[in-house]
Parts: structure tokens; C-alpha cells; sequence
């Protein structure tokens, strides 16, 4: 364990994710979002193979135990990925961040549907004042459902992004039960192979031939992001979940720069104030998840034999 070296990855991934967004969100205006999603997907893939391959895991870490495990955590991610792609290029980048933080809150609430997790009362009051945060988010663009063309438009965008995170919560609860079975370089791989393969059904709905500016763009997505995956999941090698998850966080801050700077954003206070109960909900859960996991440590350790 290096928490220092895993908190780094973190947020050497973070950054990365948030440039990606942003390099997709600059190309939206021109490329489909399947097509976004297939260059997303099928650039990381060799990205992935020379990592595993560098690891020497390629023949070991491909073998797939679960297929159509992999499948539906394809299916529900790409749905997420689509969705939240389509969203970049309706709302401002940090309006997309933060309605995205939703999926760990959502995640709690599908491990005790599907998974038949226990919730206590604290991780049920973070998910109710992080819910909060999203409808306080949200509100301004419900309201403008029924307006001009263009705050329509941004509506529809925040219900993608938020259909987008429920998708993201519902691919977790899958990942939860295939990490029992199979290596995290399967998990990563099988994804990418999956959305890639299911992108191309989209080619017939209009994909077209980008500029050189955007197909650049687009290029550097796929790869940055195949290379944003590995930093991830390598974080987590390094040092416990509860140790680098807050510094999921760090992408606001990152979303907030990127967006003024470079698409003219500027923030409301009415975003900015739901983003922090988000935000404050996330960290609630992770240091709920921490304590809990160091009391089933205590109680393992009780339960061994000595001597």
C-alpha cells in the first residue's frame, strides 16, 4: 500500500476524465453522440492491451468467466456514457459534473434493492441531502420545460445527465458482483469491447466524417480516456477506496476552470449551492463506508484464532 502514490493516480485520473468531457463536449456540436461513444470506446481498447500486456496479465487478465455478466455491465454503461455524452453538449460542464455525482448516492440505493446491503440511518440521510442537492441543481432547468427551444433543450439535458448517473449507479451494482469472480483488467476491457461493439449500432442514425479539428478531438478522447481507466483502477491498488474516492471531488474544481475558461461558463449560485450538498453527501458516505468497513475488519479479527 502507497495512499500517496494511489491518491496521485486518483487524481491524475480525475483530471483526465474531466479534459476527455471536455474534448467531447467541444466536438458535440458537430459528432453524434454514438459515434462520440464508439471513439471513446474503441481508442481505449489499445490503450488497455499494452497495459496488460506491460503487466503481463494480457493472457490472464482477458479470460472472461461471466460473459453475460460483462454484457449487461456493457449494456447499462454504455446507456451512461451515451446518455452523459449527449449532455455535455446541452449544459455547461460543470452543471454535467455535478448532476453526475448522483450515481454513488444512487449506487447505496441499489445495493440494498438488488444486493440486499444494509443501510443504516446515516447513509439513508446523506442519500435524502444529496438528492436535495440534485433537485436543487435541477430546478432551474425543469422550470424552463415548457419555454423557448434553447432552455428546452438544456432540460432535456439535465434529464439525460441524470438518466446517465442512474445507469452509471445500476453499472456499479454490476461491477460489485462480478469483481467477486473475475480480475478488474477483464472488467475494464470487456467494457470498452462491449460499448465499442454497441456504439456501431448507431452508425446508421447519421454518424458523419469530422473535421480534422474535431477527429483530433475525438481521438485524444478515447485515448486519454483509455489511459484515465488504468490510472483508476491502479489507484485503487495503492491505497483503500475510502482514502481516494473523496478526491472524486477534485472534478468540480477542474469542471469549473475548464468551463469558464473555455466555453464561457460561468456557474450560478443556485448550481453551485446543490453541487456542495452533493458533494457533502458523497463525503458523508465514504467516511460511513470507512468506519463500517473498519468495524467488519475488528470483528474478523476477533472472530481468527491466535497463537
Amino acid at each position: 500500500m502507497n495512499p500517496l502514490k494511489g491518491i496521485a493516480l486518483k487524481v491524475c485520473a480525475v483530471t483526465l476524465f474531466i479534459a476527455m468531457s471536455a474534448m467531447i463536449k467541444a466536438a458535440s456540436e458537430e459528432v453524434p453522440t454514438g459515434e462520440a461513444v464508439f471513439f471513446r470506446s474503441a481508442l481505449a481498447i489499445p490503450v488497455i492491451l499494452i497495459w496488460l500486456w506491460s503487466r503481463g496479465d494480457l493472457r490472464t487478465g482477458l479470460k472472461a468467466r461471466s460473459p453475460m455478466g460483462h454484457f449487461w455491465r456493457g449494456v447499462v454503461g454504455t446507456a451512461a456514457m451515451g446518455m452523459g455524452f449527449a449532455g455535455l453538449g446541452l449544459l455547461p460542464l460543470p452543471e454535467v459534473t455535478a448532476l453526475g455525482y448522483a450515481a454513488p448516492l444512487l449506487t447505496v440505493v441499489f445495493a440494498a434493492m438488488f444486493l440486499d446491503e444494509k443501510v443504516g440511518v446515516y447513509r439513508i440521510g446523506a442519500v435524502a441531502l444529496g438528492l436535495i442537492g440534485v433537485l436543487i441543481v435541477l430546478s432551474p432547468r425543469l422550470s424552463t420545460l415548457s419555454g423557448p427551444t434553447v432552455q428546452t433543450a438544456e432540460a432535456v439535458g439535465a434529464v439525460l445527465v441524470l438518466l446517465s448517473a442512474t445507469c452509471a449507479a445500476l453499472a456499479q451494482i454490476y461491477i460489485r458482483k462480478l469483481v467477486q469472480i473475475e480480475t478488474t483488467s477483464a472488467i475494464v476491457f470487456y467494457f470498452s469491447l462491449t460499448s465499442t461493439l454497441l456504439s456501431l449500432l448507431t452508425l446508421p442514425f447519421g454518424w458523419v466524417m469530422p473535421s480534422l479539428p474535431n477527429l483530433v478531438l475525438l481521438i485524444l478522447a478515447g485515448l486519454i480516456g483509455g489511459t484515465a481507466q488504468i490510472f483508476l483502477t491502479s489507484a485503487y491498488r495503492f491505497a483503500d477506496a475510502s482514502v481516494v474516492a473523496p478526491f472524486d471531488y477534485a472534478s468540480m474544481l477542474l469542471a469549473l476552470i475548464i468551463g469558464y475558461l473555455i466555453f464561457d461558463e460561468v456557474p450560478t449560485t443556485t448550481m453551485l449551492s446543490g453541487a456542495a450538498l452533493v458533494i457533502l453527501a458523497g463525503i458523508i458516505i465514504i467516511l460511513r463506508e470507512r468506519y463500517l468497513g473498519l468495524k467488519r475488519g475488528q470483528a474478523r479479527a476477533i472472530r481468527t484464532p491466535h497463537g
